[in-house]
């Protein structure tokens, strides 16, 4: 079976819970293929998720966090096709199994694709969830079109920095919310306005947005469903929505949990190689120095973009 070095979580809680130690080094199932990780992005929230500690009711730990992945192919279960045994990937772990913040993560083979071959390990890891999450909410939950005027709350952020870019791209009028450091850096990812929540308030924008993505958190403001016009889609990515404000905005509000699959990493390469999606890290930490990778969540940022666990150099 062998050993390897992992984050791991005996009891559910915060970063306190997390431990670098020892670990079974997971088996490959058919279907699945083994990846020697090099790093692994991580989600500051996803030690709040349910699904990060039961799956179906019954209790996961002990748990290794970390959902998305770059690495090279170690092993491969029967049933696998399209991949060999060294090959570069980078994916996204289904979020009730275990992670990748370890030395091995065993993952469906569905959920890899060959890595971006223009950009780091690092930059790869932090790429996969926010690029995934932009693409299923403007395209495939929001419907979005050319020439719509779209909202993203929290511009900044991993996922709202990759929703402003890929709205731009896809020709929408962007506007983003941004806290007072980051403006400049939003409207350099393509926003037309950058709304400075640490000056502005939501309230003076009713009714004039046909998409708003919310990337901030879990309490969706009130404001974000007065923004949007009459039969306009706020897509939510951490809890679902009220259906009783989108009822009485008469708007539709949905929220999703995103997936992998060979064809949208394939679009998310497609949108690095081609220079649509620019990823940024805000900080690296080593694997052995994860608790403090994920306490790092509570302060103030220097810089905007994910936080990586590198794994292998």
């Amino acid at each position: 079976m062998g050993c390897m070095m992992a984050l791991r979580a005996h009891t559910e809680g915060g970063p306190e819970v997390l431990a670098y130690e020892p670990a079974p080094r997971p088996t490959v199932r058919d279907g699945e293929v083994l990846v020697e990780v090099h790093a692994a992005a991580i989600t500051f929230d996803e030690l709040t998720w349910p699904e990060t500690w039961a799956s179906d009711g019954v209790d996961r730990t002990p748990i290794i966090p970390s959902h998305e992945f770059s690495g090279v192919v170690a092993e491969i279960g029967d049933g696998v096709t399209g991949l060999s045994v060294g090959d570069e990937v980078y994916g996204l772990v289904p979020f009730d199994r275990d992670g990748a913040a370890a030395e091995y993560v065993s993952v469906p083979a569905t959920s890899v694709s060959a890595r971006l071959s223009t950009v780091s390990h690092v930059v790869a890891a932090a790429a996969v969830l926010p690029a995934l999450t932009a693409w299923q909410a403007l395209v495939d939950y929001a419907a979005m079109q050319p020439g719509q005027r779209v909202l993203v709350h929290g511009g900044a952020g991993g996922v709202g920095a990759a929703v402003t870019q890929l709205a731009t791209a896809l020709g929408a009028d962007v506007t983003s919310t941004a806290h007072a450091p980051d403006v400049e850096y939003v409207l350099a990812l393509g926003a037309e306005r950058v709304i400075n929540t640490d000056q502005e308030s939501l309230d003076a924008l009713t009714g004039v947005f046909d998409v708003v993505i919310d990337a901030v958190g879990r309490d969706v403001p009130e404001a974000l469903f007065a923004a949007l016009r009459r039969g306009g889609h706020l897509i939510t990515l951490q809890e679902p929505p009220s259906q009783e404000l989108a009822d009485k905005y008469g708007v539709t509000a949905l929220f999703f949990i995103v997936t992998a699959g060979r064809n949208g990493l394939a679009r998310v390469t497609d949108m690095i190689d081609t220079g649509t999606l620019k990823v940024s890290v805000a900080a690296t930490f080593p694997l052995s120095e994860g608790r403090a990778a994920y306490e790092s969540g509570a302060f103030r940022r220097s810089r905007p973009g994910k936080t990586v666990l590198v794994v292998r150099d």
